[in-house]
C-alpha cells in the first residue's frame, strides 16, 4: 500500500489573524467607482484609501497607529476633480504617495509625519500626458523617483517625478488594447504587462522592445492580471471558457505552456495577486471575494503548491498589502493585508506558527530598504541594480521624513513649451502672445527714438 507523502515546508501551517475590533479603521466611506485596483496602500508610516468624494476625488491617509472610528470630517486628499482609481506609495520615501484619476492627471503628494491636520489641495508635482483616465501606477522598485502610469489611452508613461517630466512613452502600437496590468522586475529592467487584446507581454521599457509575448494565457473574456514572481518566472491571474477562476506560472524563456495550471473556483471576482520574493509565496486577492489563497513558489515540479486560505464571512472591496519592513518579526508576521470592507479597513496578519521569541532567520532573509539603488539618470542610461537590501533582526525604524525635491523650474518651462511646440495652441495663448509682441515693437521703437535723439546731441555739441 502507498504511502502519500506531505511535501515539506515551513509555511504550511501560515494562518491569517484578523485585528481585533479597535485595531482597525471604522467609519470610513470606501470609494463605489468599478474599477479592478486594490483602493488602498499602505507602508511602515500610513495607511491611504480611495473614499467616496463629493465633487471630484479625494482619498484619505492616516498615520498607521491612529486605528478607531475615523472622525467623519477627517481631512482628505483632495486635489483631483474626478474620482480617483489607483494610489502608490514610493518605496523610497514614506511620505511620498501617487495617485491617478478619472481626470487623466497623476499627482504626487507628500504628506507630513503625524498625517494630515487640514485637507490637502495642492500636490508637490502634476503630471499630465494621459488623455484619458489612469488607472495603473507602480513606482519603480530600485531607481529614485521613477513612476509608472498607464492610462485608458492604451499608453504607458514613465515619469521622472524629480523634473515633472515623462522620460519613456510607450504608445498604442505596443498595447492596441486596455491595459489590465503593470509589474516591474526586481531590479527594474523589465515590466510585464496584460492586456484587453489577450496578450500578456514582457517589455523593455527604455528602449520600447517587447521581449516576449504570450497569446491567450487564459481562455476566458475576463480580465488578466500578470505579476514577475522568482527566477525569471511570471504568474497570471484569469479565467477559463467556463468562467472558472485559474492561477498559472510561465517561464519567460518560454511562454508555450504554464509551468503551472491551476484551477481555483466559479467566482466572478478580478484575482489581485501580491508576491512576496523573501518567501516565495503568491497571495490571491479576488474583489467581492471574502478569503484570501495563498501559494508556495518552487524550483521543482509542480512549481506552484497551494498552502492554505484565510476565509472570513465579510467579502472585500479593495487590499492594501504591507512591505516587509512594516511587520512585526517579533510576532513571526510574514505578511499584512488590510482588507476594505463597505465602512471600515481591517488589518489581517499572516503569521507561521513558532514556540520560539526569538528572531527566525529563515523566515527573515535581508529584504528591500527604503534606500535607492539608483538615480533616475543612472536608470535611465542602462543600468539595472537590485534592491538595497536590510536586515529586520533587530526591528525597522522608519528614518526620518525626506524631502521630495522637484526642480520646479524645469517643470514650469516643460509646462510653458508644451503647447507651442504640439502646435496646438489656444486662442487665449495666441492673443497673449501677439499683445507681448507689440509691447516687444513699441519699446524697440521708443529706444530707437532716444539713441536719434542722443546722436543728434552728440553732432551738435
Amino acid at each position: 500500500m502507498s504511502r502519500q507523502v506531505v511535501r515539506s515546508s515551513k509555511f504550511r501551517h501560515v494562518f491569517g489573524q484578523p485585528a481585533k475590533a479597535d485595531q482597525c479603521y471604522e467609519d470610513v466611506r470606501v470609494s463605489q467607482t468599478t474599477w479592478d485596483s486594490g483602493f488602498c496602500a499602505v507602508n511602515p508610516k500610513f495607511m491611504a484609501l480611495i473614499c467616496e468624494a463629493s465633487g471630484g476625488g479625494a482619498f484619505l491617509v492616516l498615520p498607521l497607529g491612529k486605528t478607531g472610528r475615523v472622525d467623519k470630517n477627517a481631512p482628505l486628499v483632495c486635489g483631483h476633480t474626478a474620482p480617483v482609481l489607483d494610489i502608490a506609495w514610493c518605496p523610497h520615501n514614506d511620505n511620498v504617495i501617487a495617485s491617478g484619476s478619472e481626470d487623466c492627471t497623476v499627482m504626487v503628494w507628500e504628506i507630513p509625519d503625524g498625517g494630515l491636520v487640514l485637507p490637502m489641495r495642492e500636490p508637490v508635482v502634476t503630471l499630465e500626458g494621459h488623455t484619458k483616465r489612469v488607472g495603473i501606477l507602480a513606482w519603480h522598485p530600485t531607481a529614485q523617483n521613477v513612476l509608472l502610469s498607464a492610462g485608458c489611452d492604451n499608453v504607458i508613461l514613465v515619469w521622472d517625478v524629480g523634473t515633472g517630466a515623462a522620460v519613456l512613452t510607450l504608445g498604442p502600437t505596443v498595447h492596441p488594447d486596455t491595459i489590465y496590468s503593470v509589474d516591474w522586475s526586481r531590479d527594474g529592467g523589465l515590466i510585464c504587462t496584460s492586456c484587453r487584446d489577450k496578450f500578456v507581454r514582457i517589455i523593455e521599457p527604455r528602449k520600447g522592445t517587447i521581449v516576449a509575448a504570450k497569446s491567450r494565457p487564459h481562455d476566458g473574456t475576463r480580465p488578466v492580471h500578470v505579476v514577475f514572481v522568482s527566477e525569471g518566472k511570471i504568474l497570471t491571474t484569469g479565467f477559463n471558457r467556463m468562467s472558472e477562476r485559474q492561477v498559472a506560472l510561465w517561464d519567460t524563456k518560454n511562454l508555450e505552456e504554464p509551468l503551472s495550471l491551476l484551477e481555483l473556483d466559479t467566482s466572478s471576482g478580478v484575482l489581485l495577486p501580491f508576491f512576496d520574493p523573501d518567501t516565495n509565496i503568491v497571495y490571491l486577492c479576488g474583489k467581492g471575494d471574502s478569503c484570501i489563497r495563498y501559494f508556495e513558489i518552487t524550483s521543482e515540479v509542480p512549481f506552484l503548491h497551494y498552502l492554505a486560505m484565510f476565509s472570513s464571512k465579510d467579502s472585500q472591496r479593495g487590499m492594501g498589502y504591507m512591505p516587509k519592513r512594516g511587520l512585526e518579526v517579533n510576532k513571526c508576521e510574514i505578511a499584512r493585508f488590510y482588507k476594505l470592507h463597505e465602512r471600515k479597513c481591517e488589518p489581517i496578519a499572516m503569521t507561521v506558527p513558532r514556540k520560539s521569541d526569538l528572531f527566525q532567520e529563515d523566515l527573515y532573509p535581508p529584504t528591500a530598504g527604503p534606500d535607492p539603488a539608483l538615480t533616475a539618470e543612472e536608470w535611465l542610461s542602462g543600468r539595472d541594480a537590485g534592491p538595497l537590501l536590510i536586515s529586520l533582526k533587530d526591528g525597522y525604524v522608519s528614518p526620518k521624513s525626506r524631502e521630495l525635491r522637484v526642480n520646479r523650474g524645469l517643470d514650469s518651462v516643460r509646462k510653458r513649451a508644451t503647447p507651442e511646440a504640439s502646435g496646438t495652441c489656444s486662442s487665449d495663448t495666441v492673443s497673449r502672445l501677439e499683445e507681448e509682441m507689440k509691447n516687444l515693437k513699441a519699446t524697440v521703437q521708443e529706444l530707437q527714438k532716444r539713441m536719434d535723439r542722443l546722436e543728434e546731441t552728440v553732432q551738435d555739441k
